[in-house]
């Protein structure tokens, strides 16, 4: 905003004992030989600046500056003569790496950095990173927009080098504790910041060919000096730096607490400010209170490391004071795609800092950058989750909803980038965080960034977004209702970042059992027997609260029950000395929820919770225990067993009557079978079980066999089979208890088909 001249003589930096504290991060910005304090201690780091003018064409809409070497440079931008004009059309530069032949792709520069404040000496594009370069080229093709402004130039900044040391991304940073005060940069002498940086004399190309720079404007008369040198900057503890002691008629807004927690923040000394170079007042807000927080990016390369923050940083303070002529860095914070929070312009983080951001708007708004293009692809979590949380500490200065709308008066006419027109005094209805370009005709922040502004709010404002209980582990589930004996672990997840959360609470039955952090995403309980209502509540830094849906959570002890106790019966099937076809049996119960039963010997199943029976086979003269583990969802169990021997008995061994004959061979048990087609033909058994079976081998041919159960007939079995069977339990049979019992076979003497051939009787003890 071009801000009146005035506002900046009733301003002033914090002076030393004004309340508040905050959590600041530094670094140590380290001097090259000769350029500041000793290199153990941080201090400012010098940046230096070269220019190069355009040639324009005849006709002024097009200009170029041709491929050429240059002293080493990582920050560039285009300039004009006249701070309030714009230049139409497309701005492209190439640069080549420093030490290298390596050119990069056309770089298109935002045309407009805004129109900056009064006392500005040159308008110009948005600063763009480049990283160490020494080669440059550029090219404005201005054609159809209209002649291009007087006195274009490309400014290549150097932006000093510094030691990074104990730099944290600052969204994942906890708040806790005392911050230690940061460290205090003596500001040197430097280059007045009204002097006009001079051409560079390095053109590949013949000086006559370059038209002259233009010469420095001449300062508005009206317009205060600035001071004669900087002054020792003041240490206050509510803000990180104080670059100059204020006036005897300065009034210093105060510094309100907010509703949210400061993050932690790297000051000016930390990124290596050189004071010197803006020795002027910081300017506050004509009302002393933040409004709204206008967005940006600073339309400039995303090829930085973290390691490199504090340089661009530095860059842009250099290009915004030394090449433009303003007063300040022009934003309030700046934020890099790790995450890492700057101060910008001077005057205390906690004050209401006048910047330079906004045009028309300034003097209500604070402004946030993140350093970086944001056109095509949206800036990164940490970066958005930094910004939210200085947007929702300084909004929370001034009682303003991050995630509401302001009314803002226009303190110039203006036009949105959506076509929006205003007139000078106008009242707009605006977000409380909006992108620049809702109040100036930008495509700042980008269009990938203006998309994530209303998660931006919400992140902001809260409550906490995204939140789920996604589980509830050490017990077990049936439908919607989880079963424990007594301790559970829940388990969430929220899609607003850690560092905006200050707390979960775990709720049994609405009241709060366990409370963690806002990191945290699980939390551990112990219930008392019974039913209860399990949810988690999100607790926002803003104090706004969401809770997930209650789950029902069954407390337990009681084991499942065996009513039914395991047993074995004999099935049909084909038998085999190893193998003797067998059902298990059993029921189990539980007054909750059984889950499921489990076979444990003498091999390993597991079985639903409504199943009843399963078929085994079993070892001929072996006694087998047959364990079972019966469990409930709460994880309480049972056991039962039973113990059974499977017994063959040759047909040799039965007590005979009528005519039978011996057959051989390797398919009957034991190698031989008894046959025999004489009607009531008999073999007797007597065995003391509990299950039995009648083991035969079939045919086509084969015939029918009456069969007697301790003397009473109980059934007439067909041995007729298509396919040719051997050693088939074609009759089973099964008592409650074990006990003495006869079973006898009589020969029926079928028509046609009188055959039976018996491999033996098997029984179970």
């Amino acid at each position: 905003m071009r801000t009146p001249r005035h506002f900046w003589k009733t301003t002033a930096v914090v002076a030393a004992g004004l309340s508040g504290a905050l959590a600041l991060q530094s670094m140590n910005g380290r001097q090259q030989a000769g350029d500041g304090p000793s290199a153990d201690k941080p201090g400012p780091v010098t940046s230096r600046a070269e220019t190069s003018a355009l040639r324009v064409s005849g006709d002024g809409t097009s200009a170029s500056l041709g491929k050429r070497d240059t002293e080493p440079f990582s920050m560039l931008g285009v300039t004009w003569s006249d701070p309030s004009a714009h230049v139409g059309g497309r701005v492209e530069v190439r640069t080549r790496q420093a030490g290298t032949q390596v050119w990069s792709r056309w770089m298109k520069l935002d045309g407009d950095s805004g129109q900056g404040e009064s006392g500005a000496r040159r308008g110009g594009t948005e600063p763009a990173w480049v990283g160490p370069s020494d080669g440059v080229e550029v090219r404005v093709d201005g054609k159809g927009a209209g002649r291009l402004p007087k006195g274009l130039r490309l400014d290549m900044v150097d932006p000093g080098s510094g030691e990074i040391t104990a730099l944290e991304p600052a969204a994942y940073s906890r708040d806790g504790g005392a911050t230690p005060e940061p460290p205090v940069a003596e500001p040197e002498q430097g280059t007045d910041p009204g002097d006009e940086p001079q051409p560079d004399g390095t053109a590949s190309e013949p000086p006559v060919s370059e038209p002259p720079v233009s010469e420095p404007e001449v300062p508005d008369p009206s317009s205060p000096e600035p001071s004669s040198g900087p002054q020792e900057p003041i240490p206050s503890p509510s803000g990180p730096s104080a670059p100059s002691s204020p006036g005897p008629s300065v009034s210093v807004p105060p510094a309100p607490p907010s509703t949210t927690p400061v993050p932690p923040i790297t000051s000016r000394a930390g990124w290596g400010a050189d004071e010197s170079i803006s020795p002027e007042e910081p300017g506050y807000l004509p009302d002393g209170r933040v409004e709204a927080v206008v967005v940006h990016h600073t339309a400039e390369s995303n090829d930085y490391t973290c390691a490199q923050g504090p340089a661009v940083v530095r860059g842009i303070y250099a290009y915004h004071v030394k090449q433009l002529g303003w007063k300040d860095v022009g934003y309030n914070f700046l934020v890099d795609k790790c995450g890492i929070v700057y101060e910008g312009r001077k005057g205390g983080v906690d004050r209401p800092v006048m910047g330079a951001h906004a045009y028309g708007f300034n003097a209500q708004t604070t402004g946030i950058s993140v350093l970086g293009t944001y056109t095509a692809a949206a800036p990164s979590t940490a970066a958005l989750t930094s910004v939210a949380r200085i947007a929702a500490w300084k909004l929370g200065q001034y009682g303003v909803d991050p995630a509401g709308t302001v009314t803002l008066t226009a303190g110039d006419s203006g036009r949105s980038y959506y076509g929006k027109t205003w007139a000078k005094g106008a009242r707009l209805s605006l977000p409380a965080i909006h992108g620049h370009r809702d109040g100036y005709n930008t495509q700042c922040p980008g269009d990938a960034f203006y998309d994530k502004l209303p998660t931006l709010r919400a992140w902001a404002g809260g409550p906490v977004s995204g939140l789920t209980l996604k589980s509830v582990t050490g017990a077990g589930t049936a439908g919607t209702t989880t079963y424990t004996k007594s301790a559970v672990t829940v388990n969430w997840s929220a899609t607003t970042p850690a560092p905006l959360i200050a707390r979960y609470e775990l709720l049994v039955n609405g009241k709060v059992a366990a409370t963690t952090a806002g990191t945290a995403t699980s939390a551990k309980a112990t219930l008392a027997a019974g039913t209860h209502k399990v949810a988690v509540r999100a607790v926002h830094q803003s104090g706004a609260t969401a809770t997930t849906t209650a789950t029902t959570v069954v407390a337990e002890t009681t084991a499942p029950a065996f009513p039914t106790k395991p047993n074995l019966a004999l099935r049909t099937g084909t038998v085999d000395t190893a193998a003797v076809p067998l059902t298990l049996k059993w029921k189990a119960t539980d007054g909750a929820a059984l889950k499921e039963v489990r076979l444990t010997a003498p091999t390993a199943k597991t079985y639903g919770p409504t199943v009843t029976s399963a078929n085994h086979t079993a070892k001929s003269a072996t006694a087998t225990k047959w364990s079972l583990s019966a469990y409930d969802q709460a994880g309480n169990t049972a056991t039962a067993s039973v113990t059974g021997t499977p017994v063959i008995l040759q047909e040799s061994s039965a007590a005979k009557t009528g005519t039978w004959s011996t057959k051989s061979s390797s398919s009957y048990l034991g190698g031989k079978s008894y046959t025999s087609s004489t009607k009531n033909a008999s073999l007797t058994w007597t065995f003391t079980g509990r299950s039995v079976a009648w083991t035969v081998s079939r045919a086509a041919t084969s015939g029918q066999a009456d069969i007697y159960v301790d003397g009473k007939k109980v059934t007439t079995v067909d041995l007729k089979s298509a396919t040719t069977k051997y050693r088939d339990a074609i009759w089973t049979k099964t008592w409650d208890t074990s006990a003495k019992h006869t079973v006898k076979i009589v020969v029926v003497g079928t028509s046609g088909r009188p055959a039976v051939t018996t491999d033996g009787l098997v029984y179970l003890k």
